[in-house]
């Protein structure tokens, strides 16, 4: 969907900070033992923290391990475009489900170093269903509408000034 490397940075931003914060929710809703209007409070605290860790990985390493499986595995002509999507995203949550549920075990829930293997997979598999789930069915979607109505715009406004300056 993104079609410069500016576009891909802006959707990658916006897809981390709404695949984060969810997440972080889920994971304090977890915690407490239920779901409180302090939750959402509490989870801008570790947004700026995990969402830094989730972009740098996601960006610089999993995106293009990520494409590269996807693009191998289909005939970009013949697939339809959303299953192109859900390949793309199920991809990206199976390998940064287990490496953000690492990030989080280690500067969340750290109980020692004999505990970090048992705690890291339980997070994992915790948490799996939840962000496989949030990113295919409210995530994902919200992000691409965002990112489709913003870049209407500026290309709407884009081709405006275009306009204007052959007009001048």
């Amino acid at each position: 969907m993104p079609k410069t490397k500016l576009q891909n940075v802006c959707f990658s931003i916006l897809m981390v900070a709404v695949m984060v914060y969810g997440m972080v929710c889920y994971n304090i809703t977890i915690t407490q033992g239920e779901m409180t209007n302090q939750v959402f409070i509490l989870a801008l605290g570790e947004l700026p923290i995990m969402g830094v860790i989730a972009f740098v990985v996601e960006f610089l390493f999993v995106e293009r391990i990520v494409k590269r499986i996807a693009f191998r595995c289909v005939d970009l002509r013949n697939t339809p475009q959303i299953l192109l999507i859900v390949q793309i995203s199920s991809l990206t949550v199976a390998f940064m489900c287990p490496i953000m549920s690492f990030f989080a075990s280690v500067l969340f829930g750290f109980k020692g170093t004999d505990m970090l293997l048992g705690n890291w997979l339980q997070t994992a598999a915790r948490n799996f269903p939840m962000a496989l789930f949030w990113q295919l069915f409210y995530a994902g979607p919200f992000v691409r509408f965002v990112f489709r109505k913003i870049y209407k715009f500026t290309e709407k406004r884009k081709k405006n000034e275009d306009y204007k300056d052959a007009i001048c």
